[in-house]
């Protein structure tokens, strides 16, 4: 049975990933074994739950969730109703935001919570009946945050590593070491699932010939990145990659600084996105977590997205952060949607990437900087191995 969830809270700076929230209560019902029932959550203010508090429980003062059964009566159980149906769980966003932040959580997070324990009340629970139920419920909302946070729907999210950083060193002395295709193999060995280069016009690290001598021996999957320029393409076509990424690219910038804008040059990217997948290249388009920009590279048949990270990965507070995040986690959700394969990547390192990591929806991320400037320390192979540890041990849940 569905879950409908509707949302009053209408304030401006507060970003409510709606979709996850759908996706990550079915599994819940999943887990209480009552997948056949319906489930609505309504999202309101604190204003309005107090109007609720003070109608239904005497309380003039807003709570953080209220459940209210479709049978309420001593005698009802689950078994016994006429129809497949919970009751409602309602939730204030003013209280619940107020929780996060003085618990250091994401509102999504103790929304989850909330959630939770409203299903809980829904299907028996009590902690108001006694202290052995108290203690029955927490322990039962602690089962099954512990299983959302291993339920993941599709496999572990891979590991590409994009090596560039190798060859710009070796371009900064104009010799032949150290060389790319080496440190590709090692990261192979290492664990990796893929490797990542990207061959600019300019030529300012990864040259024609390592991209050659790569699609020799990558034993994985090469994912080449690239703009998309006449003599690029041609070079692709040649070379066959497993995939190619189209990325933004200008001349003067340190690193690639955003997304494509696709709905922009819809005709042109199409026409690209045609030839290769007419030589049988998978293309991904590299896009900031924009919907617009999801759906228009739905439109002209890219087969993945890359969904850019970096702005996330340079917020400055904490704030900030989560806002990103949410952003990056509805534009993944809204991809897979579509039919999108997602990947993700840019400026991710130790640090930030097992959040990323943790999202049922994404099939890989590509990190390089990180991995290289941490093996300069420990070496390749271990940064590569310490990098793996942390996406395997993300929480997989739906916050």
């Amino acid at each position: 049975m569905p879950v409908f969830l509707t949302n009053h809270y209408t304030v401006s700076d507060v970003h409510i990933n709606t979709r996850q929230i759908i996706v990550g209560a079915e599994r819940l019902l999943d887990l209480c074994n009552v997948a056949d029932y319906g489930l609505s959550i309504l999202l309101i203010n604190d204003r309005e739950m107090a109007q609720l508090n003070s109608r239904y429980r005497g309380k003039n003062a807003p709570t953080n969730v209220l459940s209210f059964p479709f049978l309420d009566g001593a005698d009802d159980t689950i078994s016994s109703l006429p129809i497949k149906e919970l009751g409602d769980i309602i939730i204030s966003v003013d209280t619940a935001r107020r929780e996060a932040e003085s618990s250091r959580r994401t509102l999504l997070e103790r929304l989850t919570w909330l959630i939770i324990h409203g299903l809980l009340h829904l299907t028996g629970y009590d902690h108001e009946r006694s202290k052995k139920d108290a203690l029955l419920m927490q322990e039962r909302e602690n089962e099954l945050i512990s299983r959302l946070q291993t339920n993941r729907s599709k496999p572990m999210t891979h590991l590409a590593i994009n090596v560039d950083h190798i060859a710009t060193i070796r371009q900064a002395r104009g010799t032949i070491e150290p060389d790319p295709v080496t440190a590709a193999a090692i990261c192979e060995l290492a664990g990796a699932s893929g490797i990542v280069v990207h061959l600019r016009e300019d030529r300012r690290h990864i040259q024609d010939r390592d991209v050659k001598l790569l699609r020799q021996t990558v034993k994985t999957k090469l994912n080449l990145e690239m703009g998309a320029a006449r003599e690029i393409i041609d070079i692709a076509l040649d070379i066959r990659p497993d995939m190619v990424t189209l990325v933004p690219e200008k001349r003067l910038e340190l690193t690639t600084e955003g997304g494509l804008n696709v709905t922009g040059q819809k005709k042109k990217l199409a026409k690209t996105i045609k030839e290769m997948t007419n030589a049988g290249i998978p293309v991904s388009l590299f896009i900031d977590p924009d919907l617009k920009q999801i759906k228009a590279s739905h439109d002209i048949g890219a087969t993945f997205v890359e969904i850019h990270t970096g702005r996330y990965c340079d917020a400055v507070s904490e704030k900030e952060r989560d806002y990103e995040f949410h952003l990056i986690a509805s534009a993944a959700q809204e991809a897979d949607r579509l039919g999108l394969r997602v990947n993700a990547g840019h400026g991710l390192d130790y640090r930030t990437t097992a959040r990323i990591a943790a999202l049922d929806v994404i099939d890989e991320l590509s990190i390089g900087h990180a991995v290289i400037t941490r093996a300069v320390f420990t070496g390749l192979k271990h940064a590569v191995r310490e990098m793996l540890d942390i996406i395997r041990s993300a929480g997989h849940g739906f916050f």
